[in-house]
């Protein structure tokens, strides 16, 4: 589609996340807008493009959601921003806290042939350096845990599957105490009123300390073993 500019597929990924977070149910004007950095009125004005090419429909009194075009147009440019954070970590050697700010830039510039080169160097890869899964050449993408671990107790343990990569001084933080997606997990303890969470990862017995926004940031899968 030629009229689908950068600005457009940025608004489009917005939504699929904002939709990911509701459980599939229609995104606001306002929360549109806190994401992507505007004022109401420009997020509005876009919509309304987005509505114009059918890529969103709207919902009364709720917000809009993705049509199937909208979501091929989302899936697709996280594609390629996830295969090329994948490609700057383990060719480039780019840390995990900057691949996300290179691949937002290069991302609409990606041709397909490019993008199918890059995923068979890295093996056709499924997750990107943060644990979040790439949607496969079809645009099909299995979301996979999405508990916090802000919300276990102690006792639970698991494995630490993904982590947003929205803050780079988090993910610095992790990458200095060698915790990364794949590490096993032990919740030691927890403090009320969204306090801190005390937990192991991996064979250490170090306990590190996790602060509220960080452990609500880290997706874990829960075992019961």
């Amino acid at each position: 589609m030629d009229s689908v500019t950068s600005a457009v597929e940025d608004y489009a990924k917005a939504i699929y996340a904002l939709e990911t977070r509701a459980d599939g149910g229609a995104v606001s004007t306002n929360a549109l807008a806190e994401r992507m950095g505007v004022t109401a009125a420009s997020a509005s004005s876009m919509v309304k493009k987005l509505d114009t090419l059918g890529l969103v429909r709207h919902v009364p009194y709720r917000g809009v959601q993705l049509t199937p075009e909208g979501a091929k147009v989302a899936l697709e440019v996280i594609r390629h921003h996830r295969l090329l954070e994948l490609y700057l970590a383990e060719t480039l050697g780019v840390p995990w806290d900057r691949v996300h700010d290179e691949a937002e830039v290069l991302e609409h510039v990606l041709s397909e042939e490019l993008e199918e080169l890059i995923a068979a160097k890295l093996g056709h890869p499924t997750h990107d350096p943060h644990g979040d899964p790439i949607p496969t050449r079809e645009l099909e993408i299995d979301e996979g845990p999405r508990t916090a671990l802000q919300e276990l107790e102690p006792g639970v343990i698991g494995v630490f599957v993904r982590v947003s990569d929205a803050d780079p001084s988090m993910l610095r933080y992790l990458a200095d105490r060698g915790i990364f997606p794949g590490a096993a997990f032990a919740i030691v303890d927890k403090q009320p009123f969204d306090g801190p969470v005390f937990a192991r990862f991996g064979d250490s017995d170090e306990v590190h300390v996790l602060g509220g926004d960080l452990a609500r940031a880290m997706r874990v899968e829960v075992t019961t073993e």
